[in-house]
């Protein structure tokens, strides 16, 4: 891709800013036009390396767009921070978007990822959402993660962590896919607890809740919102989410597991392509009653 500039420098956070959180890593390319520009985050304990075969498509049928590719906070070569709270990741995101002068991007995040996407449309303006394979029901995935929570914490993590990667069906993915995902995640006890904090600890309800207002948010300022799924959802998901959401658009590319961005990444790159036009007629901000959700 052309004009890439890569490192720290280009996503990190205004240094004048009191507030300011530690710089992100990130590749910046593509040159700034009329098209919506892209922000590209990973899912947990992965790196920007993972969006390699997504962005060569993308160079292809959608050339010179503009892309900013991040490492999340203590993650590949971006530090670790003292807390992963989701808003104040998404917070840390924005600086990046705000320090590479993007406008209004369409955030696209790869399963937790797209809970910090969807944050991040209902706190700034954004021109859509490209949720990857995620859910947005808060409490399953909490009682879930709780029902670990001992081992999570002692030394028998690595064994659970292994049945949350085995759920990824990572081994229905290309062979040099497969390779790609495998070499770039790099599951630490303290980074998984430090982003699964808020869910092991905060009560559900409230969680439920903080998440409602957020959707609520992104669904009346019309933010475009798709959906690309590796199976099936569930009925009763669905019709919860096109309910709550009801722009939302749901792709499901049946059989390619917890990665279909890494199954098609052709067919990935050509949604990324139709989002080039997206638009939203009412800025989005969330309100402060959803301060730091999940």
């Amino acid at each position: 891709m052309d004009e890439q500039r890569t490192g720290t420098e280009t996503a990190q956070a205004h240094t004048g800013d009191s507030q300011a959180l530690p710089a992100l890593a990130g590749d910046d390319s593509g040159s700034p036009d009329r098209r919506a520009p892209l922000v590209l985050l990973h899912g947990l304990t992965f790196d920007r390396r993972l969006w390699k075969p997504v962005l060569a498509e993308l160079d292809r049928v959608d050339p010179g767009r503009r892309v900013l590719a991040l490492d999340l906070p203590g993650h590949g070569e971006s530090p670790g921070w003292s807390s992963y709270d989701i808003e104040r990741v998404a917070d840390g995101v924005h600086r990046a978007v705000e320090r590479s002068q993007l406008e209004s991007p369409v955030v696209v995040g790869h399963s937790i990822s797209a809970v910090i996407a969807t944050i991040y449309a209902a706190r700034y303006p954004t021109r859509g959402v490209v949720n990857v394979d995620q859910s947005l029901q808060v409490a399953p995935f909490a009682g879930l993660v709780r029902s670990f929570a001992d081992k999570l914490r002692g030394p028998e993590f690595p064994a659970v962590w292994e049945m949350f990667a085995t759920s990824m069906q990572i081994d229905r993915l290309p062979e040099d896919a497969e390779r790609l995902v495998r070499s770039s995640s790099r599951p630490r006890q303290e980074l998984v607890l430090g982003y699964w904090q808020q869910l092991l600890e905060r009560p559900i309800d409230e969680l439920v809740d903080l998440a409602a207002a957020a959707l609520t948010t992104v669904r009346d300022a019309g933010v475009p919102y798709l959906v690309v799924a590796g199976n099936p959802l569930e009925p009763g998901y669905q019709a919860w989410l096109t309910e709550v959401l009801p722009q939302v658009e749901i792709d499901v590319w049946a059989g390619s597991g917890h990665f279909p961005q890494l199954a098609h990444p052709e067919r990935f790159a050509e949604c990324l392509a139709t989002t080039s036009g997206w638009t939203v007629e009412t800025p989005s901000r969330i309100p402060s009653a959803t301060s730091n959700l999940m």
